[in-house]
């Protein structure tokens, strides 16, 4: 007997529908409790799936709204769902999935594919075989309302129908798919395509099967008059590029033509699918020999792609040029992720560098708020990385077009000119100097337009070649760069504003010292900006003051400096709460002003370090809070408590010994024991560097805490977590430094652990360079315990400290190994040559040190004699044979 409704049931169900259609907020909470009440029925959802299958008679809104009802419950609970329930809503599915409306059928679809993700596709075994039978419908609704269905499982389970759970329906699925390829009607030809697409990166067996039927049926619809056809003829072409591009090769010559002329398809959603297939392609080592000689087509096609739309200039407000006293909305503001603190060395040539495994974020956006992905950004995106591949060569495609560009009338042309030259500034930097000296000037110019949009730009174009501008004298490019960026930050359009500080740190981070000059007058430009700024805005004026305070250091400590600086700072701090996640940029930046004031940050320090260690021990306790009783309890947001840790650290470095009162004077050690505990790895990674710089500062805190330390710190040496790993690293060696003898107990726990890492292949380089340094410096403090396991670590531990540049840490860590060396000479022999590599790696070590080279090098010569140290320094570079002979006279 076939379930049917009760009357006054079905109008219960009827209103309730009508009801959640309304506006009112009220109403839509009563509709809530009346949902909830009535799914103590099982049959409420029969009920359901009547009005969306059989009530043909209600209006499609209604009939839809009541299958989504259905499809949540199904997320929701189906597995409570009586047998019988669960069986009369598929088979009401399969029946209808032909409806006449276009909107019912979708409805259906999405609830076949909800059902079928509850791991319904094991358990409803007909679903398949029955969907794909429908295909073959005279009844053009039955055929396309299957097809949407199954496209909806092929998305949700793609990985689920090419496995032998089901048996491998793939094998009859994908030959009739593409079958339909050659259908008549265009929507039933897109689903098709669609269906298979799923299945290309993935490289399921069943199509790597038929993939020349596939590439041979896509290359028939290249024509197809319907852009969504087009569209998802684009998408398996460029998805193809990355699995299967050796079947592609042979045709690549007539692909690369469609996708000239797809890239300038009328419909922008086309347009965009085939704009991928060149960022694509740049990835692919064959691309330059494969795209040379289409370079003079496509150069000028991506370019014509770099103008904003008009759609575009309207949702960015392209007319309105003063909006800086209209307040930002929340949803303007995107989350920021706050970058926990990393211990570097210095490297020759060039600053400390970040750690490898930390990601540079990319600063390659030059329009935020229309964050979706546009023709215009994937142009620019494809343009950047083929200079990236064609270097120079690209130029002779490029700069006819730009001298037209970048003095063209209109200003949306224009616009686009200044974005092309800012999207190559990276792969074609060595061909654009001649050019730059004036195009420079014409940018800088270009930051007084009368249209936002192209002083915005020009911000961003100009900040690519930040690098160049610092290289040449400063009053050519350098001073009047900044004057006019510094005017823009002050400029009366938000979204200027925002380029122009996001460019000008850009240009603190290039130029560093060279701003010196120029301080007081940048300060006051920054200072000012604090008072016009709404928040989003406020936000990015933060980092462009922590990057002045990172770039300039102690130059920042001049009395009139801080006099503009810290007020403005510190009633910021005062206004904002502690839940307030400002604070975050605000704690940042205050960190690098701190780092470089030193004792000019003195009168700030007290409430700054109070409030860290408030921060720190809310999220502790509410942590504790959460844990115990999970249901009663929010869990708290770690970040604070991390950028907190940070700050201290900041204050540490800076303050070094007067930072001793403060720790007196608070619990932060027994925080820091809870800290290193912590299950996120973020928060053990900022409280090991906290620890290394408390320990330089005032170890006299530290040291009775050691004991309990030691065992956490030798447990946190797991490479798996790079940065936790690094910073832990770093700190056993600051603490064997401070320690000295007393070290010896807890070598036992660490060294086996830096043994091993040293040895592992793939360890980034950073991590490689902290644990030779830590290794160096237990075996000073600790020579008989260390000197052993020599031969288990010399060789790389020389080879990754040979790039250091001198300075303290590698001073210590190199007197470790020469003690190491006096202790167990056997251990250092086979691997000489490293050892002489690394020596001459120094370029003026301190006279003691440079003694204890001596000694080693001429003991191992007169150890092995004349003759044999001949044979041996024959195997020495040119480079290496001079250097030792010149300083060390081997």
């Amino acid at each position: 007997m076939e379930w049917q409704p009760d009357e006054q049931g079905l109008q219960q169900v009827l209103q309730l529908l009508k009801d959640s259609q309304s506006p009112n907020t009220v109403t839509q909470r009563a509709v809530q409790q009346k949902l909830e009440q009535l799914n103590q029925f099982p049959d409420f959802n029969n009920y359901l799936i009547f009005v969306l299958t059989r009530l043909k008679t209600e209006d499609e809104p209604t009939r839809s709204l009541s299958g989504l009802i259905l499809k949540n419950n199904v997320k929701a609970h189906y597995q409570n769902f009586p047998p019988t329930v669960a069986d009369f809503i598929k088979q009401e599915c399969l029946n209808n999935i032909g409806d006449p409306s276009p909107l019912i059928r979708a409805t259906i679809g999405i609830l076949i594919t909800t059902i079928a993700s509850k791991g319904e596709l094991q358990t409803w075994p007909e679903l398949l075989p029955q969907l794909c039978n429908l295909l073959n419908s005279e009844d053009y609704n039955t055929c396309e309302g299957s097809f949407g269905a199954l496209q909806k499982i092929c998305e949700d389970s793609s990985e689920l129908l090419d496995s032998d759970a089901l048996n491998r329906p793939l094998n009859i699925m994908i030959p009739k798919f593409l079958q339909f390829f050659k259908h008549c009607s265009p929507k039933i030809r897109s689903h098709a395509i669609a269906c298979v697409n799923q299945f290309i990166i993935g490289r399921a067996q069943a199509l790597m099967d038929n993939i020349d039927t596939f590439i041979e049926s896509l290359f028939a619809l290249a024509a197809d008059e319907d852009s969504e056809v087009r569209k998802n003829v684009c998408r398996a072409l460029v998805m193809l590029l990355e699995v299967r591009i050796d079947r592609l090769i042979p045709h690549m010559h007539s692909i690369i033509q469609y996708m000239l002329q797809r890239t300038q398809d009328p419909d922008e959603n086309v347009a965009l699918e085939a704009c991928e297939f060149w960022l694509t392609l740049a990835e692919q080592p064959i691309c330059k020999e494969m795209l040379s000689g289409h370079l003079v087509q496509l150069i000028p096609i991506l370019v014509n792609g770099m103008k904003y739309s008009e759609i575009d200039i309207i949702l960015l407000k392209g007319d309105v040029e003063e909006d800086e006293a209209v307040p930002d909305s929340d949803q303007d503001i995107k989350p920021r992720f706050h970058k926990s603190r990393t211990v570097t060395l210095q490297h020759e040539g060039g600053e400390g560098e970040e750690g490898e495994d930390i990601d540079d974020e990319d600063d390659d956006d030059d329009d935020d708020t229309l964050s979706d992905w546009n023709l215009r950004k994937c142009s620019a995106a494809a343009l950047d990385v083929l200079a990236n591949v064609f270097r120079d060569e690209l130029l002779p495609h490029l700069l006819p077009l730009l001298k037209g560009l970048l003095f063209h009338p209109d200003w949306v042309i224009k616009e686009s000119g200044i974005l092309v030259l800012g999207a190559i500034a990276e792969g074609c930097m060595q061909g654009m100097v001649p050019y730059l000296p004036e195009l420079i000037p014409h940018l800088i110019q270009c930051l007084c337009d009368k249209k936002a949009l192209v002083r915005s730009i020009a911000c961003w174009t100009l900040s690519r070649y930040a690098h160049w501008v610092v290289s040449q004298p400063p009053d050519s490019y350098l001073k009047p760069l900044m004057t006019e960026l510094l005017k823009r930050i002050l400029d009366g359009n938000k979204r200027v504003q925002e380029a122009a500080c996001s460019a000008f740190a850009t240009l603190e981070e290039e130029a560093c010292t060279e701003l010196v000059p120029y301080l007081s007058f940048i300060l006051d430009t920054l200072v000012f900006a604090f008072g016009k700024y709404q928040h989003k805005n406020l936000l990015i004026l933060y980092d462009a003051i922590g990057t002045l305070a990172d770039s300039v250091g102690h130059h920042l400590n001049q009395p009139e400096y801080i006099q503009k600086l810290m007020p403005p700072l510190i009633a910021k701090w005062n206004e904002l709460k502690d839940e307030d996640k400002d604070l975050f940029p605000l704690l940042e930046c205050l960190s690098s002003v701190a780092t470089a004031l030193q004792s000019g940050f003195l009168p700030y320090c007290e409430p700054v370090y109070q409030r860290c260690v408030t921060l720190v021990q809310k999220t502790l306790a509410q942590a504790m809070m959460y844990n115990q009783h999970p249901d009663q309890y929010e869990a708290p947001d770690k970040d604070f408590m991390i950028v907190a840790l940070d700050l201290l650290s900041g204050l540490a470095e800076g303050l070094g010994g007067h930072v001793e009162q403060l720790v007196a004077r608070s619990n932060i050690m027994t925080l820091l024991f809870q800290c290193m505990q912590d299950t996120m790895p973020e928060v053990r990674q900022s409280s090991f560097a906290l620890l290394g710089d408390l320990t330089k500062a005032c170890f006299l805190h530290v040291k009775p805490c050691i004991a309990e330390f030691m065992p956490i710190l030798g447990l946190n040496l797991n490479p798996e977590f790079i940065s936790v790993c690094n910073n832990a690293t770093w700190a056993i060696g600051e603490i064997s430094m401070q320690m000295g003898a007393e070290m010896q107990p807890y070598v036992g726990m660490v060294l086996p652990h830096l043994v091993e890492i040293i040895n592992r292949p793939n360890t980034p380089k950073t991590l490689l360079e902290n644990t030779a340094i830590t290794i160096g410096r237990l075996g000073y403090v600790c020579p008989q315990e260390v000197a052993p396991q020599l031969q288990q670590f010399i060789r790389p531990w020389c080879t990754s400290l040979r790039n250091i540049r001198d300075n303290e840490e590698k001073d210590s860590a190199f007197r470790g190994i020469c003690v190491m060396i006096g202790v167990n000479p056997a251990g250092v022999v086979q691997d000489f040559i490293f050892f002489c590599d690394a020596v001459a790696s120094w370029v003026n070590p301190k006279d003691d040190l440079r003694d204890m080279f001596y000694k080693i090098l001429h003991g191992f010569k007169d150890q092995v004699g004349e003759e044999n140290w001949q044979q041996f320094s024959e195997q020495f570079p040119p480079l290496l044979k001079e250097r030792l002979s010149a300083c060390y006279g081997v």
